[in-house]
């Protein structure tokens, strides 16, 4: 009989388990749509009583912007790539107890380094894309090291390093564009990649090209080396107690490092699938790119879980192709802005209920 119960018991806490972790997500995602739609009626003009007509507003015109027709639907592909690989990136970080503030400055370094293996010519196709991915990844990777190494020899916090290594990257990149022979003279930009290094477009005409899949395989692999590995396991070690971790015989100074590194290359490597196949060359930055800052939220949302990434960025990516299409019907485009903070503050408050929780666990077992 005991162990009939046990047997149940294990599979409730199996089957709890993933429901507690989706449903606060879930209901974030839920009361931002039900908040936003205030602010459709408003733009509107709605009476109050027409609150599930402006709903249906909402919700219609999010698809039809997101998903439409065959044009808006590789629009949506375009923007939910890179955002898996800013998703991703974060996600890594975050499971080492640490905020890589600096992915998109990993993210220009990525593009940087793509933009100029693009331009050698005489390569093989095949040769030449996985030269561009790996000189991203390994960009990325560098750029992330250096916070990573400082945080664990130095002691200097990862998020003041990675915010002003954003800027150097920023600097660095306008320098290189501009005021060297990288750069063409007179177009702000570097020179195009050559055909060989770009990455095959669905159809002609849109940005969406096959690195969706590998953004995709990317969160797969992470995920499987996060929680089937010895690598990982360390890693999550850390985040969740430094100093049990090292109490274990973990390293932590080197899972600090390489979770910034690990993070940085899967930033570096959107980058160079940005240049490789959306932009193929890159221009002069007058400010660090969004998916950086946008990547956070998709992990934050994900629960910090790789395959979770996917699932966010695709909201996300089909928020912000839509909001064209939201501004044509008469909505401000910053109804998608909201919902996403809307989001945000949510999944923010379950991790602070979370703290204090644990926070108050700690004190009882003290007190004891």
């Amino acid at each position: 009989m005991n162990k009939v119960q046990n047997k149940n018991s294990k599979f409730v806490d199996i089957v709890k388990k993933p429901i507690r972790t989706i449903a606060f997500p879930l209901l974030s995602i839920i009361v931002s749509m039900f908040v936003a739609v205030l602010f459709v009626m408003w733009a509107k003009g709605y009476s109050i009583l027409q609150y599930f007509s402006a709903l249906g507003d909402l919700f219609g015109l999010i698809y039809k912007g997101g998903f439409g027709n065959e044009r808006v639907t590789f629009v949506t592909i375009s923007e939910v790539t890179p955002l898996i690989f800013t998703g991703v990136a974060n996600a890594v970080a975050f499971k080492c107890g640490l905020f890589n503030i600096g992915v998109a400055g990993q993210f220009i370094l990525g593009m940087l380094a793509a933009a100029f293996v693009g331009t050698l010519p005489g390569l093989n196709p095949i040769v030449h894309t996985i030269l561009m991915i790996f000189s991203g990844l390994v960009a990325g990777g560098l750029w992330g090291a250096i916070p990573g190494y400082l945080k664990a020899k130095v002691g200097t916090h990862e998020v003041i390093n990675t915010i002003m290594m954003n800027y150097i990257s920023m600097a660095l990149a306008n320098f290189l564009i501009l005021r060297t022979s990288f750069g063409v003279a007179g177009k702000a930009s570097t020179e195009t990649i050559q055909d060989s290094a770009q990455l095959h477009r669905f159809v002609s005409g849109s940005a969406a090209n096959i690195s969706i899949f590998l953004a995709i395989a990317v969160a797969i692999f992470i995920f499987w080396l996060l929680w089937k590995t010895t690598i990982g396991y360390e890693i999550r070690a850390v985040g969740i107690n430094p100093h049990a971790a090292e109490y274990g015989g973990i390293n932590v100074a080197k899972n600090t490092i390489l979770a910034m590194v690990l993070s940085g290359a899967i930033a570096g490597i959107g980058g160079a699938t940005q240049v490789a196949g959306v932009l193929h060359n890159v221009k002069d930055f007058m400010v660090l790119p969004t998916y950086g800052f946008d990547g956070i939220a998709v992990a934050l949302l994900a629960k910090s879980n790789p395959i979770g990434c996917i699932a966010s960025a695709l909201l996300f990516g089909t928020l912000n192709s839509s909001a064209r299409t939201l501004q044509l019907n008469g909505i401000p485009k910053d109804i998608v802005y909201l919902i996403q903070a809307i989001i945000i503050i949510f999944v923010a408050t379950d991790y602070i209920v979370k703290y204090f929780s644990e926070k108050k666990k700690k004190e009882a077992i003290t007190n004891e």
